[in-house]
């Protein structure tokens, strides 16, 4: 990203006064006061610690080594600065407190805030309780937005974590300025710095950077103040400066901020445009019913077309379930009126058919009981009356009791009689159509 900005600065003692009862200020900034310009992409801010010898120097010394480690390296302007460029210029600033060490028994020790803008955005980095702010204006200061702010390092801020105090004892406590990590020499291990990056970089965005001295009233401290000044109702940059000095006026602390004000970015990633708010519907009578939502317009889907020929298929399918049907019913019917021939496994050999009798097919011979019977291929009529006639014979021949079987001779002679009637029988005529099935018997022997 390449920036257009416009930077000014606020250094003032505060009503506080040294031993002597001349104004002391402990606070040092990058770039020196008054000296700031529009080609400034660095910006260090730090608060020495109050009570401790030489905190002016602590503060000066940082300021300094900081400073020289990243524009000697090549990044004053807007190029690459990486986490490790941050580190190497925290690590020369403890050195550099290392050699101003006057071996005091309070050693002297400062607070810490960072800004770098580059070409990949903003980097920010503190240690102690000073803040930087990332502010995007808007017309009011509830439409104002602190988009970040660093999080102080401080023995109050640590019990209002984990619940020890609530908000309103940290406003009256006597230990808001004891901070909890700070910048001394010869400290082991040395302390880190928090880092945070920035890459939302609008025109019009602000940067601010302060001492703690800054932010002694209640609703500086909450950023109301803040909004309100840094909105678009708090005039231009010259009169937000005029605001701020003002607020700040009677402060106790020594205090110093720094203001960045980003008039134009290049090679910012695209930010869509914010769309205007919707007019507020008018309110519905009482009475009214509320409308019915409006349905979606959406869109049927399309039933498959059937094809004609389907239903010829359709139709012929039918057709022949109807003419197999009545196929089956005629054929039923006539089945009914033939007369079905229940047949045996024939006893004996079966007699060869008599002699100019044609393609008659003789039916096997059955024996039923004692009797032995041949039904000669004949009319139906003609062989009633033969039957009639045999059964009379049998009838005036004696019978032997059923639990007792003939003898071999009763057998012969009665044989022998059925064979001399069936010979003095006329011979029946041949038939011109032959039988397709032979007759049953369904005389029974008595």
């Amino acid at each position: 990203m390449e920036f257009k900005l416009k930077a000014y600065s606020i250094w003032e003692f505060g009503t506080r006064k040294d031993a002597e009862g001349r104004p002391h200020q402990e606070d040092s900034i990058f770039p020196a006061h008054g000296s700031e310009s529009d080609s400034d992409r660095l910006f260090i801010l730090c608060d020495g610690m109050g009570g401790h010898d030489s905190g002016e120097v602590a503060s000066a010394t940082v300021c300094q080594a900081m400073s020289e480690s990243v524009i000697n390296d090549g990044h004053d302007k807007e190029g690459v600065f990486t986490d490790q460029d941050l580190r190497n210029a925290v690590a020369a600033a403890f050195d550099a407190l290392d050699l101003a060490d006057t071996g005091a028994e309070k050693k002297m020790g400062t607070t810490m805030t960072f800004l770098k803008l580059h070409r990949d955005g903003a980097t920010v980095a503190h240690m102690g309780d000073s803040r930087v702010y990332h502010i995007r204006p808007g017309k009011t200061g509830e439409e104002t937005r602190i988009l970040f702010q660093t999080t102080d390092h401080s023995l109050i801020n640590d019990l209002l974590k984990i619940g020890e105090i609530t908000p309103e004892e940290a406003a009256v406590s006597t230990k808001k300025n004891v901070i909890t990590r700070a910048m001394q020499p010869h400290s082991l291990p040395r302390p880190k710095a928090d880092i945070h990056h920035i890459t939302d970089i609008r025109p019009g965005d602000y940067f601010y950077m302060c001492s703690d001295g800054m932010l002694e009233q209640d609703d500086m401290e909450s950023g109301e103040s803040l909004r309100n000044i840094f909105s678009l109702q708090g005039g231009d940059d010259r009169k937000k400066l005029t605001i701020l000095k003002g607020a700040t006026d009677e402060n106790h602390d020594n205090h110093t901020a720094i203001i960045v004000h980003i008039t134009d970015v290049e090679g910012a990633p695209a930010v869509p445009p914010q769309q205007p708010a919707p007019a507020p519907r008018p309110a519905a009578a009482p009475s009214a019913a509320p409308a019915a939502a409006p349905m979606p317009n959406m869109k049927m889907p399309e039933m498959p077309k059937r094809k004609s020929g389907s239903m010829v298929y359709w139709f012929l399918g039918a057709a022949l379930i109807v003419a197999g049907s009545l196929f089956a019913y005629t054929k039923c019917s006539s089945d009914k009126e033939t007369v079905e021939v229940e047949t045996e496994e024939p006893m004996g050999a079966v007699p060869a058919p008599e002699e100019g009798v044609g393609n008659t097919i003789a039916p096997p011979s059955r024996q039923r009981g004692n009797d032995s019977y041949e039904a000669p291929n004949r009319p139906r009529r003609e062989r009633s009356e033969a039957e009639a006639k045999e059964r009379e014979a049998q009838k005036q021949q004696p019978q032997a009791a059923p639990e007792t079987p003939e003898k071999p001779e009763a057998q012969s002679a009665a044989a022998e009689a059925a064979a001399a009637q069936e010979a003095q029988k006329p011979a029946p005529k041949p038939l011109t159509k032959p039988l397709t099935k032979p007759v049953p018997d369904n005389t029974e022997s008595d």
